[in-house]
């Protein structure tokens, strides 16, 4: 159980780097802390909204294998004798 315990650490060190990631890819709404980094003075040429949309796909898909990583080390925590 070894060998899975550290594949499913090494999944949630990389997609909490990636969720990291994507979440401050996302175009500020106004009057949060995006601003502070600028998101504020963007205009919006790189920004469609099939791009946003993908981009929300694929920040829930990161955190779904985010979750099912931590559950999974819970698990093998739990029923590991």
């Amino acid at each position: 159980m070894d060998a899975v315990r550290i594949a499913l650490q090494v999944v949630l060190v990389a997609s909490g780097l990636i969720q990291t990631l994507l979440i401050l890819l996302h175009k500020g709404k106004g009057g949060g802390v995006s601003d502070m980094f600028g998101g504020g003075i963007s205009t919006s040429v790189g920004s469609s909204s099939v791009a946003e949309r993908n981009l929300t796909r694929f920040t829930v898909i990161i955190a779904l294998i985010w979750v099912v990583s931590i559950v999974g080390i819970g698990l093998i925590d739990r029923f590991d004798a």
